[in-house]
């Protein structure tokens, strides 16, 4: 019986943007000491509130799950102003204004812009950021400042069959929140087992900023915000719009 040939390896050279992203994330989990907490939200009201108002629109114009939670985000990230901030040597940096990243896949690799101002659009304008911030990332049209002064960003992965994940921190951000899919378990209602469409939101944060009680009451916000959306998206001027 003679050997099998030896199998070859081959030499993948790093992209610009690949290396630029080992060099950031490396440095973010080497200089910021990373903890995560994790919470089960169910989202059948946000699901259904959001199917009502996508009603007669075509793709290009439906609010997403990403956009509403962005939309939560940024009355949590305004109650817990110690996450919408930036690390210096210097100390925390809190930002008066709440500018979101999103995780983008593009050809290379990952990008994190963010949409500036969150706290001045509504839910529907949101969704309209959102998708513009998309296209153009994909298409290498980004702003500077949208590379450069986020506050806190978010990643959902969602759209895939992904349960849960923990993502690293955007420095010099000091939180990040990582989204998996909603997807049916039971759940336990005034004692009785149901369905439910539950989702698990996981919060990695700088704890040399922040600390793991802080990360708890943020996400029990998010919870409660989240759980309150077909009253605020009822509100929301996307919910009258004419189709």
């Amino acid at each position: 019986m003679t050997d099998a040939p030896a199998r070859g390896r081959r030499l993948v050279p790093l992209s610009t943007m690949r290396a630029a992203i080992a060099r950031r994330m490396t440095e973010s989990k080497q200089q910021a000491p990373h903890f995560y907490v994790s919470a089960d939200i169910p989202l059948d009201g946000l699901l259904d509130a959001l199917a009502s108002i996508n009603v007669g629109r075509d793709r290009a114009r439906r609010v997403t799950v990403t956009a509403a939670v962005m939309r939560a985000l940024t009355d949590v990230l305004r109650d817990e102003p110690m996450f919408n901030a930036r690390w210096t040597a210097d100390g925390l940096e809190v930002a008066d204004e709440v500018n979101i990243g999103v995780a983008i896949p593009v050809d290379d690799g990952l990008l994190a812009p963010a949409i500036l101002d969150t706290d001045r659009l509504d839910l529907d304008g949101l969704a309209r950021a959102l998708a513009d911030l998309t296209q153009r990332a994909r298409s290498g049209r980004l702003r500077g400042r949208e590379l450069s002064e986020g506050t806190f960003t978010l990643s959902n992965l969602g759209m895939h069959d992904v349960s849960a994940f923990a993502a690293i921190i955007v420095p010099p951000q000091v939180a990040i929140l990582a989204l998996g899919r909603a997807a049916p378990r039971p759940w336990v209602v005034d004692g009785e087992i149901v369905s439910r469409r539950v989702m698990t939101a996981t919060l990695s944060a700088d704890h040399r900023a922040v600390d793991g009680v802080a990360g708890a009451r943020f996400l029990g916000r998010l919870h409660e915000r989240l759980l309150a959306a077909p009253q605020w998206i009822a509100q929301e001027p996307a919910a009258s719009e004419a189709s």
